[in-house]
């Protein structure tokens, strides 16, 4: 039942949230209102935690002088939280979608619906100044109203997916717990739901382009006995004998209508006979 298959739709998730925030900055001001730097906030996966043990104990670089370097701020990461299955956005798992191959004309890519999951990220941001946090949350939450839509490609054969980011609640902390060697900590925690899906095994095989069926009484097309036909191909005709049809437009189903006798004739699509 279950076999390896990836199509990175969940990485492609996380990289369309992270993107969202991979270009913030903060500047700071000199009295005169004059710009005294700019600087992007550096945005990384992984958890708060992680990174406000290294703000406290430095990390493993030293300067020239052999003074350990300690993280800077400010800074931000984000993690996925949890999984929910989403009732409400569910389809018939048993329909399916086809798509010609990208490389191979001949063949055809098919999978089934797919599964809607809400996909809940939280979203950090770790300053050493009030102010530097103020900027950042100004920058993030005129755009969630309370949602905000991006569109992916989550698979290679799911194109321009409209996926609603929904902020949930933005929460502050300020850790003045300790002595007064003891470095501040503000944090801010943003919580965000994704209303997105989980793709299925993506199957390749070959086009069909040819059916014979055998017909008997009550299977025959209109205007013919019963006993004239026993057997019909469907097949499809082109400008370029149907090898390498790139619109469907230009192309015809047409049906060869064989009788036992000497009756045979070319019938179309919805049993008229046009030849024979």
């Amino acid at each position: 039942m279950f076999t390896h298959f990836q199509n990175d739709s969940l990485r492609n998730l996380v990289i369309a949230f992270g993107s969202l925030f991979n270009n913030i900055f903060v500047k700071r001001y000199l009295s005169n209102g004059t710009v005294k730097e700019s600087l992007r906030v550096p945005l990384a996966y992984g958890n708060k935690e992680k990174y406000l043990r290294r703000i406290d104990e430095g990390g493993s670089i030293t300067n020239e002088d052999g003074v350990v370097v300690q993280m800077t701020l400010p800074r931000m990461s984000f993690e996925i939280e949890n999984f929910e299955y989403d009732t409400s956005r569910k389809r018939n798992t048993m329909q399916k979608l086809a798509k010609r191959n990208a490389y191979d004309n001949n063949k055809m890519d098919t999978t089934y619906a797919e599964v809607p999951y809400l996909v809940n990220f939280n979203l950090y941001i770790m300053t050493k100044h009030m102010a530097d946090g103020l900027q950042i949350i100004e920058q993030i939450l005129p755009y969630f109203t309370p949602e905000f839509t991006v569109t992916i490609n989550p698979t290679s054969m799911h194109n321009k997916m409209d996926i609603p980011l929904v902020l949930n609640s933005v929460d502050s902390e300020e850790d003045w717990e300790g002595d007064y060697d003891t470095r501040r900590s503000l944090t801010w925690t943003l919580t965000f739901t994704a209303k997105s899906y989980v793709y299925g095994k993506i199957s390749t095989s070959e086009r069909i382009k040819r059916v014979m069926a055998t017909l008997f009484d009550g299977g025959v097309p209109a205007g013919t006995t019963a006993a004239a036909a026993s057997m019909i191909d469907i097949g499809v005709t082109g400008p370029s004998g149907g090898s390498a049809d790139t619109d469907a437009s230009n192309y015809t189903p047409t049906t060869t209508f064989r009788t036992w006798g000497s009756n045979t004739g070319d019938i179309d699509i919805y049993g008229d006979i046009i030849g024979g």
